[in-house]
């Protein structure tokens, strides 16, 4: 798709600009909304290739507006968020939201979901699976991930194999704990995090493009490819 049309729905305007102008730089033109009784009918009237719809907007909220706009419409949509309760940002997936983001954020990381979010909704109907990207040799302890040698520790390979053992399941850090130390030593919850970070920055090394581990709010992580 060339030059894809973006709607950003947000009421504050110095955001809203940076949103375009960030976006605009990656080649994506933009359309902004600041009210929410604004976006139904636009969004029937054109065709944006993903809407960045805020929650709190005034005249409609955007829970609303994705609800509406799923009874006739699958283009993707990107909540953004400054609520932190788990049930709001689920309760905005339930509605039909591809995905959420949560204020402050910084706009590169906008731009990285887009871009995700968007390549996953312009793949085929039977489109990459974690095991199309990744390979992994149990015996060589080796991991590849779209044709690249990750350098991973045993703990770091461990953890990957894991979360890629069940595609889109969201795994807890004591499940992930048990799988990391054969001696079944006790380590801080947070020991998952500092493995986490780590591991995201080898695969994003490898492919800055794709966010492969996501964060869920209050529960623990997941593969989300």
């Amino acid at each position: 798709m060339n030059n894809p049309l973006i709607l950003i729905v947000e009421d504050e305007a110095k955001l809203a600009q940076l949103l375009h102008e960030y976006l605009s730089q990656e080649n994506y033109r933009t359309h902004c909304i600041a009210n929410g009784l604004d976006v139904v009918p636009w969004v029937e009237s054109n065709s944006p290739a993903l809407i960045l719809l805020d929650v709190m907007l005034p005249g409609k909220d955007g829970m609303e507006i994705c609800e509406e706009i799923r009874s006739f419409s699958q283009v993707p949509i990107i909540m953004v968020t400054a609520r932190v309760d788990e049930i709001d940002r689920l309760l905005g997936l339930e509605l039909g939201a591809d995905d959420y983001i949560c204020k402050p954020f910084h706009p590169r990381e906008v731009v990285a979901r887009v871009k995700a979010v968007l390549r996953r909704a312009q793949a085929p109907a039977l489109g990459d699976t974690a095991q199309d990207v990744f390979d992994i040799d149990d015996d060589k302890h080796q991991a590849i991930y779209r044709g690249s040698l990750l350098e991973l520790t045993v703990v770091e390979f461990r953890l990957l194999k894991k979360l890629l053992s069940r595609r889109g399941k969201v795994f807890s850090r004591d499940q992930l704990l048990d799988q990391l130390y054969d001696d079944h030593r006790i380590v801080n919850q947070r020991t998952i995090d500092t493995h986490i970070k780590k591991l995201r920055k080898k695969l994003e090394l490898a492919n800055p493009e794709e966010s492969v581990i996501r964060s869920v709010y209050g529960v623990g992580y997941k593969v989300d490819i």
